[in-house]
């Protein structure tokens, strides 16, 4: 997305608009909507220009239900590198919830040192697959409303199939057992950088080497398929998925904010 400093937010604004969202720019910030998903957080959101100046998030707060009038939530991303959080106090009487992520790049990944051996990985074929990646989300929802969060992943692994589809990428599982136990997306516009999308395993899977081999078996997929040069993934800094990725080969390359209140 042309004048967007931050890679990770740059990447969220591609696949967003292969979605068919819209991004309006206007004075300081822009406005990003996605009519068909309205209750998907960062699909309807505010990028500010910038980072927050003291005294500036109320204001901020204001814009946003000024744009989105009928929201339960509030979204608001910064586009920085740095993850410099606004004054703690002002963020704290905000409600807001500060939301710091670490931005990963590689140009090609290597096996995991642990890698699965067990499980069946490959693109999404059919129709019980694309219902087997809802479920996958489902079962790995923990916070959320479970009839809302249906919904959400429902229109959220629809619109991947729609990518995937027109040839944007791929939404790669793991099988094993009867089911799919892990999976994720990897989509790009053409321009040879491609973006990771939700890397999911079933709770009673974990720690079995399945991210890290599906990660790295997606990323080969599109090397070859999609002409892939440049391969973005998003991460909690304080979670293990981090320390996971490098082990891939993907290094820190900027930090990435976003501010929120769930509804």
């Amino acid at each position: 997305m042309t004048g967007v400093r931050s890679l990770g937010f740059r990447t969220d604004l591609m696949l967003l608009t292969l979605q068919g969202a819209s991004v309006t720019c206007r004075d300081g910030y822009r406005v990003v909507r996605m009519p068909d998903n309205p209750t998907f957080r960062w699909g309807n959101f505010l990028l500010l220009d910038g980072a927050v100046e003291q005294g500036g998030l109320a204001g901020w707060q204001t814009a946003f239900t000024r744009e989105f009038p009928g929201a339960e939530h509030v979204a608001i991303g910064l586009d920085t590198i740095d993850g410099v959080e606004p004054c703690p106090d002002e963020l704290a009487a905000s409600g807001l919830i500060a939301e710091p992520s670490v931005v990963q790049t590689t140009r090609r990944t290597r096996p995991p040192p642990r890698p699965d051996t067990r499980a069946e990985y490959r693109p999404m074929r059919d129709e019980q697959d694309w219902q087997a990646a809802v479920e996958l989300k489902v079962a790995n929802n923990e916070r959320e409303n479970p009839e809302q969060y249906r919904v959400f992943a429902s229109l959220k692994i629809a619109a991947m199939r729609r990518l995937q589809e027109r040839g944007n990428g791929v939404w790669f599982g793991a099988f094993a057992d009867g089911l799919m136990v892990s999976g994720l997306g990897l989509f790009t516009d053409g321009g040879g950088t491609a973006r990771y999308q939700s890397v999911d395993t079933r709770p009673e899977y974990r720690r079995r080497g399945l991210a890290g081999t599906l990660v790295h078996a997606a990323a080969e997929h599109v090397r070859h398929h999609h002409g892939v040069h440049t391969l973005v993934i998003v991460a909690d800094p304080d979670y293990h998925a981090a320390r996971l990725y490098r082990s891939l080969g993907f290094t820190d390359t900027e930090a990435q904010l976003q501010l929120e209140r769930a509804p």
